[in-house]
């Protein structure tokens, strides 16, 4: 970060010697949220694991309704039976945590994938807004960045338009 703001700081001081210096700032955050390709990732995912997750639902509600049924039970039942509710209890525990953690490490990685393509896209498109309009620096990460310098609604725009 301290080299990257010295290279910034290096370039301001070199262009206020030499022609005006253009810079512009994107906010990627931004962009993966409100751009049209991330939304349609996000929607992509949302559908791509709707199955699964009726799937772990069911699996939940089938546990709590186990286990309500143990609650409501408890007293007329016999050791025995207690003892087999607890146990199926407890495998539809295990499997509702297996299945879950199966489809977060699923979903993160399925994810990373799509905002990797989105971030290529919008790479593309800075690069060709940079290039159109003569900018010699864009930053997509930075502490502060002035709303006149702000190119993040241009980018998202032409994201849109593609």
């Amino acid at each position: 970060m301290k080299t990257i703001f010295a290279v910034v700081l290096a370039v301001l001081a070199l262009g206020a010697q030499a022609a005006e210096l253009k810079v512009g700032f994107v906010n990627t955050e931004r962009v993966f949220r409100e751009a049209a390709p991330a939304k349609r990732a996000q929607q992509k995912l949302e559908r791509e694991f709707a199955a699964r997750n009726s799937e772990l639902s069911t699996l939940e509600k089938k546990g709590r309704d186990l286990q309500a049924e143990l609650e409501r039970e408890n007293v007329t039942m016999s050791e025995a039976q207690r003892r087999e509710k607890e146990r199926q209890l407890a495998d539809i525990s295990r499997d509702f945590q297996r299945k879950q953690r199966e489809i977060r490490e699923d979903l993160n990685l399925r994810r990373n994938e799509e905002l990797a393509a989105v971030q290529e896209r919008a790479t593309r498109v800075i690069n060709q807004i940079a290039e159109h309009e003569h900018f010699d620096l864009i930053v997509q990460e930075a502490v502060f960045a002035s709303t006149r310098i702000d190119i993040t609604d241009k980018v998202i725009r032409a994201l849109a338009d593609k």
